[in-house]
């Protein structure tokens, strides 16, 4: 009996929120409707993962948790309307979907009774997935080593070179990152920098007094409410630009007097349009432990992206044609968007104008940013990544704990479950592919030593999804800072407000 006024609540929190996100006389009372829901979502799911504390059971649970979270979007309304309404439906509508999969799943699994040969098949899956990520991994390496040149262009011959730097009440970082460009032996070289309307006096100071070694300094305005500033920092200093390359960096890159001239020489040896690049860590860097930086670089080096068309990208420093930017529709395409660099990579990628390169020693582009930017860096990029969509962030958290996680947990669980000797030993194998696979990305992006390689995927990814909530968190309900700018403004659709008068 109990049972059954579990399941009415149940799909009456379910009629509701359709109700809501299909009939547009309900969603005019949306709030109070999603404050209903709620409740009842939060009794019937939280009911279930208690009554049946199974695999099963929780994942309804962690769906209705998730349905909850989309409740409270509609309650806090901080986004446009007509941008709330078609999130919150979609959101909502796949985690409906979801859910009914699951229960259907659970239906199936009850009636089964050889259930050590599901687990078998289970382990039999996981390990395809490991020996998959070893194989494009091992794919990617290759593809991205830097490459030497075996032709060296003359100065007549090399094209010309606009570097592109965005500065918002920088410094230090600002005034190291320009001595290295301007100590380039690249012959054709034009170096721009933009004051995004810092808010430090000696930024546009620092920018004006390298004016007599061939800085431009152009001022920036004031973002608009529709653009990232970012992107319309980069907009702008598209339409400056006079090179026929330009190359977008941060004031935290450094290179050798060579690099340009190494980067130009590789994309007309290659035939590229785009080249995304990995900065090199020093010696003193890679005794650091870098577990930000190591997993940022694992979902761009160990998946195959490119069967989705997702090339790996990096905004720390990439070249590209100004005529294939302008082409593909300049920045003003992704005014909105947190990595810009990925949608003109996903373009070239298209006709194999696009190519993700590791730098090396020799190369000399480094990156100096230190652990505090890093993690900022990550929250920033983490739930963009996924779409900004919940749904996502639940979908990549199962398959996370199906394929990476579960595998070590069965792998030691086997000595006190009874999954059977040879799921066991599936899920050990499968354990020592997933390390291998880590340490042989953590060497080849050089941020942690062989040993932590070696251990550390597991610590890893639970770091990273604790990075991934946070970011939903913030993006959400909260504020993502950039320079002291609320990106969450353009990225989300948010009605800006004006700052609260203590």
């Amino acid at each position: 009996m109990l049972m059954m006024v579990i399941l009415g609540v149940f799909a009456a929190s379910i009629f509701l929120e359709l109700l809501m996100e299909w009939a547009r006389p309900f969603w005019r009372v949306r709030e109070a409707i999603a404050i209903i829901c709620t409740l009842l979502t939060a009794f019937t799911s939280g009911w279930i993962a208690l009554w049946q504390p199974t695999l099963f059971g929780v994942l309804i649970g962690l769906i209705g948790l998730f349905r909850i979270f989309n409740y409270t979007r509609i309650i806090e309304a901080r986004m446009h309307e007509r941008y709330l309404y078609y999130a919150s439906r979609r959101t909502g509508l796949t985690l409906l979907a979801l859910q009914a999969i699951i229960a259907v799943l659970w239906f199936i699994w009850d009636r089964v009774h050889a259930r050590q040969g599901w687990w078998v098949a289970v382990a039999v899956l996981q390990l395809f997935a490991a020996v998959l990520l070893f194989v494009s991994t091992n794919r990617q390496l290759r593809r991205t080593a830097w490459l030497k040149t075996t032709a060296h262009l003359s100065d007549v011959e090399l094209p010309t070179v606009s570097v592109a730097i965005p500065a918002r009440n920088e410094t230090e970082d600002l005034e190291e990152c320009l001595r290295s460009l301007i100590a380039s032996d690249y012959p054709k070289l034009e170096i721009l920098v933009l004051d995004d309307c810092s808010q430090l006096r000696r930024t546009p100071e620092i920018i004006r007094s390298f004016a007599h070694d061939g800085v431009r300094f152009i001022q920036g305005e004031a973002p608009k409410e529709t653009w990232l500033p970012k992107n319309q920092a980069y907009d702008r200093l598209t339409q400056e630009a006079s090179g026929e390359y330009i190359v977008f960096a941060g004031v935290d890159v450094r290179v050798a007097p060579d690099s340009l001239r190494q980067l130009m020489n590789l994309m007309l040896q290659k035939n590229k349009q785009m080249v995304s690049i990995l900065p090199w860590r020093g010696e003193t860097a890679e005794r650091r432990f870098a577990l930000t930086q190591a997993m940022r670089y694992f979902w761009e080096l160990v998946p195959p992206r490119r069967w989705f068309n997702r090339p790996p990208v990096l905004s720390t420093c990439f070249a590209i044609q100004k005529q294939s930017l302008v082409k593909a529709g300049g920045f003003i395409a992704v005014a909105r968007a947190i990595t810009p660099e990925a949608f003109f990579a996903r373009k070239l990628i298209s006709t194999d104008g696009y190519s993700f390169m590791r730098a090396d020693q020799g190369v000399g582009i480094q990156s100096v940013k230190g652990p505090a930017e890093q993690r900022e860096t990550a929250i920033r990029t983490r739930y963009p990544q996924l779409h900004r969509r919940p749904e996502n962030v639940f979908v990549f958290t199962v398959a996370i704990a199906a394929f990476v996680l579960l595998p070590f947990a069965l792998a030691a669980g086997g000595f006190w479950w009874r999954l059977g000797s040879f799921t066991q030993l599936l899920a050990g194998l499968t354990s020592i592919i997933l390390l291998v696979t880590y340490q042989k990305m953590a060497r080849a992006t050089r941020t942690m030593n062989w040993w932590l390689g070696l251990l550390g995927l597991p610590i890893g990814v639970l770091y990273d999804l604790g990075i991934l909530y946070y970011s939903m968190w913030q993006y959400e309900f909260s504020a993502v800072e950039w320079k002291g700018r609320n990106i969450c403004i353009p990225a989300m659709h948010v009605i800006p407000h004006l700052p609260k008068i203590d």
